[in-house]
C-alpha cells in the first residue's frame, strides 16, 4: 500500500512520512510539482497527498494535468491557504479532500482512511505483504487464515521489515526503533526476537523469511 506525499516544506515532508509509515503505508516523498506528476504516473499510488504552494508547479495543476491524464488516484490536497475559494478550486480541479494546515495527526488518518476505503480497500489499520496480514492494532499475524500474536517487540521488528521489504535492516537500526537509543539492548537482543519470529512465521507456513545478510543484517525475503 503505497502514499505519495508531495510537500516542499522538508520539515513536514519528513513528519508525513513518519506518520503514515508508523501505520504500515509505504510512503515516497517529493517536493515539487513536476516531480509529483512523475511519480503519480510511474507508480500505482492508494493516496496522494498534495500541498498547493510547489515550486515547478503548484498543486491545482498538478491535480488538473493528473485527472486530465485518466488518473484516477485519491488525492488529499493539504495546504495552508484557508480561504473557500481556494479549496473549491482544488475541489473543482479534481482534488477529493481538503486540510489545511497545521494539521491534527488522527484527523489527518482519519481522511487517509476515508478515501482509500473508497478504492474498496482500507489499510490503516492492516499491512499486507505476500501472504502474510499484519493487524495493527490487535498485533496478530495471519498467513492463509491461521494466526499468532506477536509480543510487543515482535510486532514492531516485523512491522519494520513488511512496511521496507526491499531494504536489509542492521541489528543497531532494530535496536534504535524497537528498544530506543537510549536502551541497553544489544546484538543478542535482536538475535533473539528474530529467532521467535522466525518460528512463528514457520508455523504459519508462510513463503516470507528473514535471511541473514552476512556482515550487514537482515530483510525479509519470499522463497
Amino acid at each position: 500500500m503505497k502514499i505519495l506525499v508531495v510537500e516542499d516544506e522538508i520539515s513536514l515532508s519528513k513528519a508525513l512520512k513518519r506518520i503514515l509509515e508508523q501505520q504500515g503505508l509505504f510512503v515516497d516523498v517529493v517536493n515539487d510539482g513536476l516531480s509529483a506528476i512523475d511519480y503519480a504516473k510511474e507508480v500505482d499510488y492508494n493516496l496522494i497527498i498534495l500541498d498547493v504552494m510547489l515550486p515547478k508547479l503548484d498543486g491545482f495543476e498538478v491535480v488538473r494535468i493528473l485527472r486530465k491524464d485518466g488518473l484516477n488516484t485519491p488525492i488529499l490536497m493539504l495546504t495552508a491557504r484557508t480561504m473557500v475559494k481556494d479549496k473549491v478550486t482544488g475541489l473543482n480541479y479534481g482534488a477529493d479532500d481538503y486540510m489545511t494546515k497545521p494539521f491534527d495527526t488522527e484527523e489527518l488518518l482519519a481522511r487517509v482512511g476515508a478515501l482509500t476505503r473508497r478504492g474498496g480497500e482500507v489499510f490503516v489499520d492492516k499491512m499486507c505483504f505476500e501472504d502474510l496480514t499484519l493487524d495493527l492494532r490487535s498485533a496478530e499475524l495471519t498467513c492463509n487464515g491461521d494466526c499468532v500474536q506477536l509480543s510487543h517487540k515482535e510486532f514492531n521488528i516485523i512491522k519494520i521489515f513488511l512496511s521496507n521489504p526491499s531494504q536489509t535492516f542492521t541489528k543497531d537500526v532494530l535496536i534504535g526503533n524497537v528498544w530506543g537509543i537510549e536502551s541497553e539492548a544489544t546484538d543478542n537482543n535482536v538475535e533473539v526476537y528474530i529467532s521467535f519470529i522466525r518460528k512463528k512465521l514457520r508455523y504459519l507456513n508462510s513463503k516470507v523469511t528473514i535471511k541473514n545478510i552476512h556482515k550487514i543484517g537482515y530483510r525479509v525475503e519470499v522463497e
